[in-house]
């Protein structure tokens, strides 16, 4: 009665249930295991059926994250780990298979809002009445094993598979092989043990437990920033207020029914977009995609994404000393770049040592250095305005060339010093700039590696992003001077303003993150992360008082500059 067995059944190409098939449906129960311990085809088709209505009864008493999960038990912890999915198959075909797993997922889709009571009853009912004729199908095969016969026929010949293909190929020793639904399934076990924690008193446990899933999984493996660009800003936001609520739950002694019901719901949200990133929904989100979660894709937007607003900022304060006539000091802003780039490196690798390369504490440091580089930019926004009238210019040079020419001695000390401590700050901010953004993009870059093991394709898409960079760098910096002095420091000074917005944003939601600040969600608002927008009210709140110091600064400085001018033409 052996068995040669299809190994992995048809992917259905809808969320989470396509993802955990294709992994799960290759006999990966063993022998001895619950899944495949029945003695009938038909007692398989009854333990379906009674997790479908367990999940069908808690949807009808308002809990759809419960429902989601019987309903995902019953398709991967029976129908997919029992084998049924893979005998139905090869012995009756893979249109009543394929027919089955969408049947699974409709229900699952229904289960995620209510009101689809009627819908899902009906969809309930029919699943359960065609498993069952099914099952008496398969049971009257006398030439099909039962399933736990079946299963160890099937794991024996899978064992030997294996054996022969290990010894072809290279052993993989990284993580490289894991799916985004593996990963999920990680996180799965260490959420449930945070609520066992809590269940027995241990809030404090509990809340570590839910922020090393948060830190160690969600956001240093990528989980994060695929979930970001394949499927929105918006869904990042919503699961990281959840992993947030789920630690306030249990640090400030919520009840266990409301605790249970936060990491359940947390749970749901990442086997979904787990199911997405997989590719579960390649019929709507096509190519993109696919890219965008590959190793390429993932190395060349987090790149960009990172480097940008660094860049912008060096090429904006470069551009300006080249403009004034001091492109002597450009060296020390490169220096401040260069210092930068090295402390990323040091920071990425000493939080890799202690904190596993993230944590709260990286959280804090980005938003503590994003608040200081936003005063810096305040400062120099507010600086290049009141010198973006050709008049005010022409003072300033004056200015300074009357206190330099005083003496021989006087104008080696007035022009050096004054120049010193301009180009330590503008020195400093480039290197703020660049530190920020470094040290995550290093510890990013190493969870693209651990996921994917393809260096190849991390080497590419790297270089593609720091192609884009250098070109968007050298276009600022050499159209820039072909611009008048008035026009020029007027776009430059509104670019930094328009960073000191972002960098108020991001800092703020980076403190929030680290648990350093209180935050108030607002749910339903949108998130941007090239904005720095978040749907906090703190957030928002640094962000308006950001925009209102900026506004009050162009307004002093425009009122000013309109009385110099207005003096000077008196005279």
């Amino acid at each position: 009665m052996m068995i040669v067995a299809v190994a992995v059944a048809p992917v259905v190409p809808q969320t989470a249930l396509a993802a955990d098939s294709s992994s799960k449906s290759s006999g990966l129960s063993s022998a001895t295991s619950d899944a495949t311990n029945y003695k009938t085809w038909g007692a398989v088709a009854e333990a379906m059926a009674e997790e479908l209505q367990n999940g069908q009864h808690e949807y009808e008493s308002g809990n759809t994250s419960g429902a989601t999960s019987d309903f995902m038990s019953a398709y991967n912890s029976i129908y997919v780990a029992s084998n049924f999915t893979a005998v139905v198959s090869q012995t009756i075909g893979a249109d009543k298979q394929t027919a089955q797993q969408q049947a699974f997922q409709d229900i699952q889709n229904l289960s995620y809002v209510p009101g689809n009571n009627d819908q899902l009853d009906q969809k309930i009912t029919a699943l359960v009445a065609d498993l069952d004729a099914t099952a008496q199908q398969l049971d009257a095969n006398t030439g099909l094993a039962k399933p736990k016969e079946y299963a160890k026929a099937l794991q024996a010949e899978l064992d030997k598979e294996r054996k022969e293909l290990d010894a072809k190929k290279k052993k993989n020793p990284g993580k490289g092989n894991r799916s985004w639904t593996d990963v999920a399934n990680e996180m799965t076990p260490i959420l449930d043990n945070a609520y066992k924690a809590y269940e027995k008193g241990d809030g404090a446990k509990g809340a570590t437990l839910v922020n090393e899933a948060y830190y160690q999984y969600y956001e240093k493996l990528g989980f994060e920033k695929n979930v970001m660009n394949a499927i929105s800003g918006n869904r990042v936001s919503q699961v990281e207020y959840q992993f947030k609520m789920c630690r306030k739950s249990m640090n400030t002694g919520a009840s266990l029914k409301d605790t249970k019901k936060l990491i359940d719901d947390l749970k749901a949200m990442l086997v979904k977009d787990a199911g997405i990133l997989d590719g579960g929904a390649a019929d709507q989100e096509g190519g993109f995609t696919k890219f965008i979660t590959s190793a390429v894709g993932q190395a060349f937007i987090i790149l960009v994404r990172e480097g940008l607003e660094a860049l912008l900022v060096v090429a904006a304060v470069i551009a300006y000393l080249v403009k004034s006539g001091n492109k002597r000091f450009t060296k020390w802003i490169y220096l401040g770049v260069l210092v930068g780039l090295a402390g990323s490196g040091v920071i990425a690798v000493i939080f890799g040592l202690l904190f596993g390369g993230s944590g709260p504490q990286q959280e804090i440091m980005e938003g503590v250095c994003a608040l200081v580089a936003m005063g810096m930019l305040l400062w120099t926004s507010n600086w290049m305005l009141n010198k973006s009238s050709v008049e005010a210019w022409n003072r300033y040079i004056r200015n300074k060339t009357e206190a330099a020419v005083a003496s021989a001695s006087a104008q080696v000390e007035s022009g050096s010093k004054v120049a010193l401590g301009t180009v330590v700050s503008l020195a400093m901010l480039s290197f703020l700039a660049v530190f920020r953004e470094g040290a995550e993009t290093v510890i990013f870059y190493e969870s693209i590696y651990s996921m994917s093991q393809d260096s190849k394709g991390m080497w590419t898409g790297g270089i593609a992003a720091a192609v884009v960079l250098v070109i968007i760098f050298l276009i600022i910096r050499f159209t820039s001077v072909k611009i008048p002095i008035g026009p020029f420091f007027l776009v430059t000074s509104i670019l930094m303003a328009v960073l000191v917005v972002i960098f108020a944003g991001g800092g703020v939601h980076a403190l929030i993150e680290g648990d350093a600040l209180p935050a108030t969600y607002l749910q339903g608002v949108p998130t941007n992360d090239w904005l720095g927008f978040y749907p906090y009210v703190e957030c928002i709140v640094a962000q308006v008082i950001a925009a209102i110091a900026v506004i009050a600064l162009f307004a002093v400085g425009f009122v000013k500059q309109r009385r110099l001018k207005a003096s000077a033409a008196a005279a």
